[in-house]
């Protein structure tokens, strides 16, 4: 059996679907054109059927020629008793930043207020205690 014979799953049709509107968009379809390849799109049963419905298209690849992507592996499990990877710093240290921000916006205020206010940014820093220690004591998790 060869590649036209083979039937056409959901996601081929709905790949030479976006492909189709895309070339619309463009204005290299006009809407009835459009129409007309959209019905053969979602009637196809094999390969074939969708064959040369995207061939006279720039900057689209047929059916015929597509590639699958290979997938990426996935990544390695952290044992127990392993070094937390640090992929966390980079939220800690903004997240960090507004908080600072807030407490400046707080120091300001009461300054200016000359009166006591009720210190609202210590509420900011629970997820940044959160974030730390659980970067720091959660293995990876």
């Amino acid at each position: 059996m060869g590649r036209g014979e083979m039937r056409a799953g959901d996601g081929d049709r709905k790949q030479v679907a976006e492909q189709l509107k895309s070339a619309l968009d463009e204005g290299r379809l006009d809407l009835t054109e459009y129409d007309e390849r959209l019905q053969r799109t979602y009637a196809a049963k094999t390969y074939g059927d969708l064959d040369g419905l995207l061939d006279d298209l720039p900057g689209t690849t047929p059916v015929q020629h597509s590639q699958i992507q290979p997938l990426a592996p996935p990544a390695a499990p952290v044992a127990a008793g392993a070094p937390a990877p640090d992929n966390a710093r980079p939220w800690l240290g903004g997240y960090a930043g507004v908080v600072a921000v807030c407490v400046l916006v707080w120091l300001f205020t009461m300054v200016a207020s000359q009166h006591w206010i009720y210190p609202w940014p210590v509420w900011m820093l629970i997820p940044l205690v959160f974030g730390f220690f659980g970067q720091r004591f959660g293995r990876g998790r």
